[in-house]
């Protein structure tokens, strides 16, 4: 008996306009976190598709939706891309806030091109937020950054913060601003203890 050639048609066809932002666009609305997973990873390679994304960030209800988007635009480095970075740190969504600070905590590189930026946003809760992000990158430029921070910020809880962060990584090089920050804040008790704590670091290591 001859054999039956059977047909060569695969199983399943592709997905239907892969490269058609639209259909993306609307299966970032999807109900399965799944699909909206999907969605996300393919408008991420489609020109157009980082809008969406960045449209998307504020109303995303799922964590791990959020932190494949927030990836995707971390890794995509563009203008665009980081302006939707620094609204999810300006959001006042704690979980959007959050997400993205871990996503640039996986990115030192693309992190480090942000941090001029937001060290001079208007509100001091950022400033504070990306001082905190500094401490997690342990970038060569951080002290430079916090000494940067000390002799130009007005805000006593933004210095106090640079100042933390000096306790761990100042060197003899941030002596005179934390002297010239400690007068400044001469009223402070806090900042005075966190200067004294920061120039006995420097006293040991020097």
């Amino acid at each position: 008996m001859a054999l039956k050639r059977f047909s060569q048609t695969p199983l399943s066809a592709p997905e239907p306009a892969d490269a058609d932002p639209a259909v993306w666009q609307e299966a970032l609305h999807d109900p399965n976190p799944a699909r909206r997973r999907q969605a996300v990873r393919r408008l991420a390679s489609i020109p157009g598709g980082l809008s969406c994304l960045a449209d998307r960030l504020e109303a995303e209800p799922d964590v791990s939706v959020l932190e494949v988007m927030l990836r995707e635009l971390v890794c995509a480095a563009t203008p665009e891309a980081r302006a939707a970075l620094i609204r999810g740190l300006r959001s006042d969504n704690a979980t959007l806030r959050n997400a993205t600070l871990d996503a640039l905590k996986q990115r030192p590189d693309q992190a480090a091109l942000l941090i001029e930026q937001l060290l001079q946003d208007a509100d001091p809760d950022v400033r504070i937020l990306t001082l905190n992000l500094l401490g997690a990158l342990a970038l060569p430029q951080t002290e430079t950054w916090l000494i940067q921070v000390l002799r130009q910020d007005p805000h006593v809880n933004v210095c106090a913060t640079a100042v933390d962060l000096l306790c761990e990584v100042g060197t003899e090089a941030a002596r005179p601003v934390l002297e010239a920050v400690a007068r400044r804040f001469a009223d402070e008790p806090y900042l005075q203890f966190a200067v004294k704590q920061a120039l006995q670091r420097i006293d040991r290591v020097a």
